[in-house]
């Protein structure tokens, strides 16, 4: 059981990594813009599923593993950088081709932020970067990510809640006519295409 001073630590770092705008924020704001609470839940699941996976690799290990292969973490970061280009490009489309936007399926909402967090860099360097150093290795070390994997949950479903509901009131406000949707749609779908460039041009920054 990591010290209560630990636990503190962590959350504050888990806070500033969750509320800056990333992937995974982007997400989930762009779909409770485009379809409201429900699709922003949605997409709000699928990402927190995405980093209990990258904590259950922690805790077995593989995160390490991945930490000593800098050709590993590389196709992470493309594979990632890929990604989010492709869902930037596939919105763009969306946009320009069809006049009344029909609204993804719940599950498939689901399933895309899985992907969306399983491949952000972001989250690759906190887990395999940047968790190790809360870790005491003179205790057990599954425990440990365990107990620090739900204090990163709990502290990003918060964060991710407020995005949600604040990106659901914006919708049903000022997304009401054609026009603030085409640029709204446009935004977000140039924003993907950039954090996808800016992710592959970049490379992880060891400790």
């Amino acid at each position: 059981m990591p010290a209560t001073t630990t636990i503190l630590l962590f959350a504050l770092a888990t806070f500033l990594l969750t509320v800056s705008p990333g992937p995974g924020v982007l997400y989930v704001t762009a779909r409770s813009l485009a379809q409201g609470r429900r699709a922003g839940f949605a997409s709000m699941f699928g990402i927190e599923f995405g980093e209990v996976v990258w904590i259950a690799a922690a805790a077995t290990g593989v995160a390490a593993l991945l930490s000593a292969s800098a050709a590993a973490l590389d196709a992470l970061r493309l594979g990632g950088a890929a990604y989010l280009v492709y869902l930037g490009i596939q919105r763009w489309r969306q946009v320009g081709a069809i006049q009344t936007p029909q609204p993804a399926r719940i599950g498939r909402i689901f399933l895309q932020g899985v992907v969306t967090q399983l491949l952000n860099p972001k989250v690759a360097v906190f887990f395999v970067a940047f968790l190790p150093q809360f870790l005491d290795p003179a205790h057990a070390i599954p425990p440990q990510v365990i107990v620090l994997g739900i204090v990163y949950v709990a502290v990003a479903i918060a964060v991710d809640t407020t995005y949600v509901l604040t990106a659901a009131a914006v919708s049903r406000r000022f997304m009401r006519s054609r026009v603030a949707q085409v640029r709204t749609g446009r935004v977000a779908a140039a924003t993907y295409v950039a954090l996808g460039l800016a992710a592959a041009a970049s490379g992880f920054k060891r400790p």
